[in-house]
């Protein structure tokens, strides 16, 4: 029987925010090749450049930096080798745009291609229209779309894809990693991720700044690094909740399990922001619900799937600053409250978002995609 070959194309090497596609590279069954390198893939698995002659760097490099071409015929050249030479079976295109720019490579290697679409590839406006001529294209050749959210379904048939070919599998989670526990003994809220616009930690800790009225002893501890951390320090500051607000900066994943153990409730104001870009399902939502801890959130993109109003927890308005706050203290009022939201957020975990599932479901799609 062949061996099932599988090329995994992804922008970083490494990225702290983008464990969901290291857990696909760990998961997914076959022979992996994983090539990184931006919108289109420059490196192998072995850290070595994709074009192997020098000469074609150069070309790459001129065409690239001083003419500011996307379709480069050398690099276009580099990957269909790889694929021929390594006998691929079908590519598997982690963001959008890097879908977009392998299209026409996997075109002519005659491997398939399945593209998986995480957040702001599918929304943020000037992207969808610097890569709309190539988005076109790479929707009429593959032979899946991957979509986390039913609002980014709904997004990428708009802007062309075929409604047959787009998916809907949300992110998974090991729920095996995530042991439940209890909201924590001490009044400490969490909220882990980038600190940039679509997750608006102003808006959070405004919010939060209204708990401490009410509970003195409350935390609020943010991780994650990002353009909006000085803002965030700033109004921490003005408000004069500096004893209050803990900035950890960047954490490992064992770090943010050891946090969430001490967790009473996760907190994470998502919004649209004014460039378009927009969540998909956010891991650390779906984590703090394995975990057992309750959700205070917003009504955006796959949030709206992963955690049920009432159930798992709570879900205001976009920039509703006051709802957000009153939630909060809803739950700091009330730890049975908490207790009763945080067991129903990881029965749910368990019942809809178990990664094994998720991940076979794209393991399904992968292998279907080569019979085509």
């Amino acid at each position: 029987m062949d061996v099932f070959k599988l090329c995994i194309i992804k922008p970083n090497k490494s990225s702290y925010s983008e464990t969901f596609i290291q857990t696909q590279i760990d998961l997914l069954q076959g022979e992996k090749h994983v090539l990184y390198g931006g919108d289109f893939p420059l490196y192998k698995p072995d850290g070595t450049f994709l074009i192997r002659r020098r000469l074609g760097i150069l070309i790459y490099l001129f065409q690239k930096r001083l003419l500011r071409k996307k379709d480069i015929p050398v690099r276009n050249d580099a990957l269909i080798s790889y694929l021929k030479t390594n006998r691929i079976a079908v590519v598997l295109a982690e963001y959008g745009t890097v879908g977009a720019m392998v299209a026409k490579a996997c075109r002519a290697a005659q491997v398939p291609l399945v593209i998986h679409f995480h957040g702001v590839d599918a929304h943020r406006y000037r992207l969808l229209d610097e890569f709309k001529p190539f988005y076109k294209e790479a929707f009429t050749y593959a032979a899946a779309i991957i979509a986390v959210s039913g609002d980014m379904r709904d997004n990428l048939i708009k802007l062309g894809a075929d409604p047959g070919k787009v998916h809907l599998i949300p992110y998974g989670v090991n729920t095996d990693l995530f042991q439940q526990v209890r909201p924590s003994a001490n009044l400490h809220f969490l909220s882990v991720g980038r600190l940039v616009e679509k997750k608006a930690p102003l808006t959070t800790i405004a919010a939060f700044d209204q708990v401490v009225t009410r509970f003195p002893n409350a935390q609020l501890r943010m991780v994650g690094d990002g353009p909006l951390l000085k803002p965030a320090k700033a109004l921490v500051k003005q408000l004069g909740i500096q004893e209050n607000v803990i900035f950890t900066g960047v954490l490992q994943r064992q770090a943010i399990l050891a946090l969430m153990s001490d967790t009473y409730c996760y907190v994470q104001h998502s919004v649209t922001a004014a460039d378009g870009d927009m969540e998909g399902t956010p891991n650390t939502i779906l984590e703090a619900s394995a975990v057992g801890l309750p959700i205070i959130s917003t009504k955006h993109a796959g949030i709206k799937e992963a955690v049920t109003e009432g159930v798992t927890g709570f879900l205001v308005d976009e920039y509703d600053e006051q709802g957000m706050a009153d939630r909060m203290i809803a739950i700091a009022s009330s730890r049975e409250m908490a207790e009763k939201l945080g067991e129903a957020a990881r029965q749910h975990m368990l019942k809809h978002y178990h990664i094994s599932e998720q991940i076979a479901k794209l393991q399904s799609i992968l292998q279907q995609a080569t019979q085509r």
